[in-house]
């Protein structure tokens, strides 16, 4: 039986530029004098939080810089379907990401990051499970300034790859030496039998209390 389709996504390359103001307010903190980060949001899955790297304003993204993965989605073709039968209904799919600067986490119950501005990069997850696709690589604005000069600029990578996988299930308990199945969607075929035994009596006795 062939394997079942998943899809990777990805969101790597992370990295954040901010201008420096000719007279800067007091009270706002550099991202160069402190750490940054971002929280990543796709749908119902569950939030993901990656640490940003600051470039200085005047610098690029290094074209041979490694890749960096920051945060991974691993999607079966149950998820899709339903992702895609959502956006049908809905606004359409969207990788959300919000960048703070500041550390991440609370204190006294209140996040310590500052809201730095959000980002929504498309998402159209057709056709993922056999090619793979790139949503978005580069630099993208943030923040509440509209001309690219004055507002921070925000680096990623976005990019969604098949993730082919065998999935088995075992068909009772382990301990009653199950016939173990291959699953691909609804279809269920047997595989093998597997037979587990305990090293000693005090093992069974152990897993039976």
């Amino acid at each position: 039986m062939d394997p079942c389709p998943f899809v990777r996504l990805t969101v790597g390359n992370l990295a954040l530029k901010v201008p420096v103001a000719s007279k800067p307010a007091r009270s706002v903190v550099h991202p160069s004098w402190s750490p940054c980060f971002c929280k990543i949001k796709l749908n119902n899955f569950p939030l993901q939080t990656a640490v940003v790297p600051y470039i200085p304003s005047e610098n690029h993204f290094p074209d041979n810089q490694p890749p960096s993965i920051a945060a991974t989605f691993h999607l079966s073709k149950a998820d899709i379907d339903k992702l895609a039968a959502k956006s049908i209904f809905s606004a359409k799919l969207s990788l959300k990401i919000a960048v703070y600067t500041g550390r991440s986490g609370a204190t006294c119950g209140v996040n310590s990051g500052r809201l730095l501005g959000r980002v929504l990069v498309p998402l159209d997850l057709t056709g993922t499970d056999s090619r793979a696709c790139v949503f978005h690589n580069g630099w993208i604005s943030v923040g509440k300034e509209g001309n690219k000069n004055s507002s921070a600029q925000f680096h990623l990578n976005v990019k969604a790859e098949p993730d082919r996988r065998f999935v088995f299930q075992f068909d009772g308990e382990p301990e009653c030496s199950p016939q173990v199945f291959q699953i691909r969607g609804n279809i269920r075929q047997p595989v093998f039998t597997c037979k587990f035994s305990f090293r000693n009596t005090g093992d069974r006795n152990q897993r039976s209390s």
